[in-house]
């Protein structure tokens, strides 16, 4: 069908005709044929003459090139103020005016590629949900697990990072069960890697899961974190994991000299290609509740203030970051995320590794819960906050909400 458009007196502008696909037309039919549209001096916009396109070309040959249409600038409200235009050089809004140019212009991009979703497994069959972050389960390692993986994989999300709920029967003084071979989470990554051999899998090197004290560490009798010591387990940790499969060990204990500890542990047993994503800038957040709910690690006593980071300091993680590049480390990571988004910009700006950010129980359960209350858009609350983190600098983002975010970037809502 024709457009019809009104102009000042003057020659004409051509149009295609747009013709549906299925349409047929007789062999005498000109496909190339344009509706020339003019405006009649009596400004009666009435079409005057059909064209093909030669002959509109001719035209244009012999200098009958049509007006330009006149400049509509639309009316303000009644009562704007009748102003000389500002004389400004520029206008930044000019590069914000239509989607078409937003979108140009935009400096962040996020896809599921950047995301790590974090799954928390348990020995039971059945999946258990958490009360304090909605959406999230305790995933029963041979049957739940396998679904949330194949549905993240379903809307491009591949990463995923595991934490265990240890059985308090297992929990002893040192944590000896987490470099058991055949303990929980050796046994679900042999399981991912036979379903899906091309995921990456991600592992939590620290003893806290697993300690019947709940610190990262080994206790003393006089209530202080043994560094050395717990290095020694944590390297145990670590080659066990990558033993079943793991790509990327991830040490979140945040004791003194592990990340070279650990490298060296994984080399001698030839684990050369595993990864180390460390967790530089941990910080004693308030933020990590509803973890602590999650794999039921809370300290039986005191708090982790000794080896997590002041979340007063900034300058501090720089210590870390040149302590973990020299040491080895292959990933950088913040945690956590969005408070401590100046912090991530601050070791991207120092480093040239890639650098992670956690968005942490906290941050997820907040907008869950100020969502379900219709205080916020969820929805654009949750994909405005993980475009900042990487705005900040952050290469991938570890997140609850990897999955959901994942679908809306895929067109799709995930269940």
């Amino acid at each position: 069908m024709a457009s019809t458009i009104s102009f000042s007196p003057g020659n004409v502008l051509v149009r295609p005709k747009v013709a549906h696909r299925t349409t047929s037309f007789p062999p005498s039919t000109n496909l190339r044929s344009f509706v020339a549209v003019r405006a009649s001096s009596e400004q009666d916009g009435s079409i005057k003459t059909s064209r093909t396109l030669e002959e509109c070309e001719a035209a244009a040959v012999a200098g009958n090139i049509p007006a330009p249409p006149p400049l509509v600038k639309p009316a303000g409200p009644k009562g704007t103020p009748k102003i000389k235009p500002l004389d400004l050089a520029r206008r930044p809004r000019r590069n914000r005016r239509s989607p078409a140019l937003r979108s140009a212009f935009q400096e962040t991009t996020l896809s599921p590629a950047n995301f790590v979703l974090p799954l928390f497994i348990h020995e039971g069959e059945l999946d258990t949900p958490i009360g304090a972050m909605p959406g999230c389960f305790r995933l029963g390692w041979q049957h739940g697990l396998i679904a949330e993986v194949s549905k993240a994989r379903d809307v491009g999300v591949n990463s995923f990072v595991l934490f265990p709920k240890i059985p308090d029967a297992l929990k002893t003084p040192t944590g000896d069960e987490a470099y058991n071979d055949n303990g929980l989470v050796p046994r679900s990554i042999r399981l991912l890697k036979d379903k899906f051999p091309d995921i990456i899998i991600y592992t939590d090197v620290a003893l806290d899961p697993y300690s019947s004290d709940g610190h990262d560490g080994i206790v003393r009798e006089d209530g202080v974190i043994m560094n050395d010591e717990t290095v020694y387990q944590l390297c145990k940790q670590a080659v066990s994991q990558a033993r079943a499969g793991a790509d990327v060990v991830s040490p979140s204990d945040m004791m003194d000299g592990r990340v070279g500890a650990i490298r060296e542990a994984l080399d001698a047993e030839g684990f050369h290609d595993v990864s180390i994503m460390s967790y530089t800038a941990k910080y004693a957040s308030a933020f990590y509740g509803p973890f602590r709910e999650a794999l039921d690690s809370n300290p039986r006593f005191g708090d982790k203030k000794t080896y997590q980071m002041n979340p007063a300091n900034y300058r501090e993680a720089l210590i870390e970051t040149e302590a973990d590049e020299s040491e080895g480390a292959d990933i950088l990571l913040v945690k956590p995320a969005l408070p401590y988004s100046d912090v991530i910009r601050l070791l991207r700006d120092n480093s040239s590794l890639p650098i992670a950010a956690y968005q942490v129980s906290g941050e997820y359960s907040m907008i869950k819960a100020a969502g379900v209350l219709k205080m916020i858009d969820e929805e654009r609350v949750m994909m405005e906050s993980l475009m900042c983190i990487r705005r900040a600098g952050a290469d991938i983002i570890l997140s609850y909400f990897a999955r959901q975010a994942a679908g809306v970037l895929c067109g799709t809502k995930s269940n």
